[in-house]
């Protein structure tokens, strides 16, 4: 039997987003759920930056986020990332608030592990920043958007004169999320909506930028090709059925999620054959099935959802 975790934003573990390297998300998911989960079995809205390393793996990038952003990157193969901690910490008064948040002195301190896996530090001030990656939530987004738009608008040297604005990638555009407060949080969406209404207010050019992540079927596509991966790569036979006319090597592959607008409405983008179930676990609490982007599936939990996809795939 083979699984893959498609890392939603809460499924009732204390796991909610991303900023994690796959390899601590699978060490966690065993140890709760007793079976022995392999990096490769966890994607996460922040995996497709793997695929940018070999247009960035030696060049200077900005990791943003919660967590341990420039770790994540670091074990994709970056070679020369910085987390927005680090970079802002190199630039006095980069952060006219800065000497209001006690907190951020320990967080930069506690930071200094990821210099020494990723090398000496180059100087900051002469080297350009090529591109500026939000690998998760923003924690300090006064800080954060103050200095992201000055990397930005500057052509990736904050303080010297306007620039070509380098490549800004987000993992995902989650306009909200639910965590273990009763009404929906604000998530990466609405960062990237304050982001580009006050750069689009400061430059000339309007804020470029790519968003990875659900809804985009990229997405759903890339985690059938890693499922594909991981089938040939089994020892023993993999029951598959082959669909010649869309390329696809699976039967079924299913979807369970809490949100109509990102992961129902990804699923449906996707295709064949993805089988969306919406749960009423986080963002999606109606009785009856969304009108605008309905899924396939609609129960009460997870645990609900996987019970279906069992009794399914065992009587068919």
């Amino acid at each position: 039997m083979y699984m893959m975790i498609l890392y939603a934003q809460s499924w009732g573990f204390n796991l909610i987003g991303g900023g994690f390297r796959e390899s601590k998300r699978a060490m966690q998911l065993s140890e709760l759920l007793g079976v022995n989960i392999s990096p490769s079995q966890v994607l996460q809205g922040h995996s497709p930056f793997k695929q940018l390393v070999n247009r960035y793996e030696n060049e200077l990038v900005v990791a943003v986020g919660k967590g341990e952003p420039a770790a994540v990157m670091f074990e994709y193969g970056f070679k020369n990332v910085l987390s927005i901690d680090e970079y802002a910490s190199c630039f006095d008064d980069i952060d006219p608030l800065a000497q209001y948040k006690e907190w951020i002195t320990k967080k930069v301190a506690n930071q200094s592990r990821t210099f020494k896996e990723i090398g000496p530090r180059k100087s900051v001030h002469s080297e350009r920043v090529q591109a500026a990656f939000i690998v998760s939530d923003s924690v300090d987004w006064s800080r954060d958007i103050q200095v992201v738009c000055d990397i930005l608008r500057s052509g990736g040297l904050p303080g010297k004169e306007i620039g070509h604005q380098p490549p800004l990638y987000f993992a995902h555009d989650d306009l909200k999320y639910q965590a273990t407060f009763p009404s929906e949080r604000l998530g990466m969406g609405a960062f990237r909506i304050a982001l580009e209404s006050i750069f689009n207010r400061i430059h000339f050019n309007a804020l470029e930028y790519t968003s990875f992540g659900k809804p985009n079927a990229f997405v759903f596509k890339n985690a059938e090709t890693v499922l594909k991966q991981l089938a040939s790569s089994l020892d023993h036979e993999v029951h598959v059925v082959n669909h010649p006319d869309d390329g696809s090597h699976f039967k079924t592959l299913y979807m369970i999620g809490d949100n109509p607008s990102v992961d129902i409405k990804g699923a449906r983008q996707a295709g064949h054959p993805w089988f969306s179930i919406l749960t009423r676990t986080g963002v999606f609490k109606g009785k009856e099935n969304p009108s605008d982007f309905p899924a396939d599936l609609v129960v009460d939990t997870v645990e609900e959802a996987v019970d279906y996809i069992l009794r399914k795939e065992c009587t068919s």
